[in-house]
C-alpha cells in the first residue's frame, strides 16, 4: 500500500486546515471567519484522534489475548474541546449579532470605517 493511501486522515487533515486558514484570512465577513475557524478546529480534531488511535489495537479493557490497546486520553480530550468549540462559537456568533445591531455591517472594512469616522 502506499504512503498516501494508509495515511489518508491526515491528507484530510491538511486540506481542512488549509481550507479554514484561507477562509479566515481571506473573507471580510465576520460569519465566513467564524465558519474558517470552526473547519481549522475540525482538522485539529481530526489529527488528535488520528495520532490517538493505535493501528490494530483496542479498547483499553483487559482481556484475554488483547496486547496492543489504544490511548483513549486524546479521544476524551477532544470530546471536552468538542464541548468548549461549540460554546466559543456560540459566543462568537452572540458577538457578531452584537455587532450587526451596532455597526449595521458584518464587514470588516465597513466596521473600520465607522469606528475612524466616529473619531
Amino acid at each position: 500500500m502506499s504512503f498516501i493511501a494508509e495515511h489518508y486522515n491526515y491528507w484530510i487533515v491538511i486540506v481542512l486546515m488549509m481550507a479554514g486558514f484561507y477562509i479566515v484570512i481571506a473573507s471580510n465577513n465576520l460569519i465566513k471567519q467564524v465558519i474558517g475557524l470552526s473547519i481549522f478546529q475540525t482538522s485539529v480534531f481530526m489529527m488528535y484522534i488520528s495520532i490517538g488511535k493505535v493501528s490494530g489495537g483496542s479498547a483499553p479493557i483487559v482481556a484475554e489475548a488483547v496486547t496492543s490497546f489504544s490511548n483513549p486520553l486524546p479521544h476524551v480530550l477532544i470530546l471536552t474541546a468538542i464541548v468548549v468549540g461549540v460554546a466559543t462559537t456560540a459566543v462568537a456568533l452572540a458577538l457578531i449579532i452584537r455587532i450587526k445591531a451596532a455597526y449595521g455591517s458584518i464587514e470588516e472594512n465597513e466596521i473600520g470605517d465607522k469606528d475612524n469616522v466616529s473619531e
